[in-house]
Parts: C-alpha cells; sequence; structure tokens
C-alpha cells in the first residue's frame, strides 16, 4: 500500500465538472494498493496517517497531527502510484492491485479514517479532476 500525502488548505475531486469531494484544511491523499495489501495492512496505514505530525503547531514547526487539527481528508484512488516505467517508457502497473483487491481495501481505508475525522472521496475508478492548494508545499510518501 502507498499513500502520498499532501497537506493542503483545500481540496476538491470533480466528475464531469462536478464536485464530488472536497476538504478544508487538513490533507488530501492520493492511495494506491497492491496484491499483497490486506486489511492488517490498512490498518498500519491509518494508524500511520493519522498520527503523522506535520500539521504546523504555534510556532510554525511540524508538530501536530491531522487529529490534533481537527482537520479534513480528501482521499483519492491512485493505481498509478504502483506504475513501474523503469523498462521502456511506458509504465507498467502489474504490481497495481486490480478492483476485485483495490475497491474493497480502499472503501475499508476511508471507512476507518472516517472514524476518527471527516473524510470525502472521489468515485473509484473514475475519470476524476483534482484540484488543491499544497500548503508549504508538505508532501510525504508513506508505503507498507
Amino acid at each position: 500500500m502507498k499513500v502520498v500525502v499532501q497537506r493542503v488548505i483545500e481540496s476538491s475531486c470533480s466528475i464531469d465538472g462536478k464536485i464530488v469531494g472536497k476538504s478544508g484544511y487538513g490533507y488530501m491523499l492520493l492511495v494506491g494498493f497492491t496484491n499483497t495489501d490486506t486489511k492488517e495492512t490498512v490498518d498500519w496505514m491509518v494508524n500511520k496517517v493519522l498520527n503523522l505530525r506535520i500539521m504546523d503547531d504555534e510556532n510554525k514547526v511540524m508538530n501536530k497531527s491531522i487529529l490534533d487539527i481537527q482537520g479534513e481528508i480528501l482521499s483519492i484512488s491512485q493505481f498509478t502510484l504502483y506504475g513501474d516505467p523503469t523498462k521502456g517508457n511506458r509504465p507498467s502497473y502489474i504490481n497495481a492491485a486490480n478492483g476485485s483487491i483495490s475497491e474493497p481495501l480502499y472503501d475499508y481505508f476511508n471507512q476507518k479514517l472516517a472514524e476518527k475525522v471527516h473524510v470525502e472521496t472521489g468515485h473509484f475508478g473514475a475519470d476524476m479532476k483534482i484540484s488543491l492548494i499544497n500548503d508549504g508545499p508538505s508532501t510525504i510518501i508513506i508505503e507498507k
């Protein structure tokens, strides 16, 4: 499982010109799965994302978690995180889990996050347009 965490002032996801998910101050997550991921992998990642200390404290030091600031999350499924461009110029997606594996794990991931913070999503497998204002910019990649 791989998650790109972007600290944002705001973010949104639109499909066919209509906003389907958005967040205020918090994280915009790009979420990808590989074939060996399980609910245990997801549980580990949820804990890591929720407790990651990349939000500014009162001294402008990245010392707070999204829980500490009561931030919001926009979570976007992104199978291309497992694209491998090492051979040739067209990435191979052989390491990306197919939808029958990744969609239930993605739903579980968002459900577990939503137990602690406000979460909105795009639509799994859709052609989505993502807008965001990255804060910092601050981007962290987590892989398990």
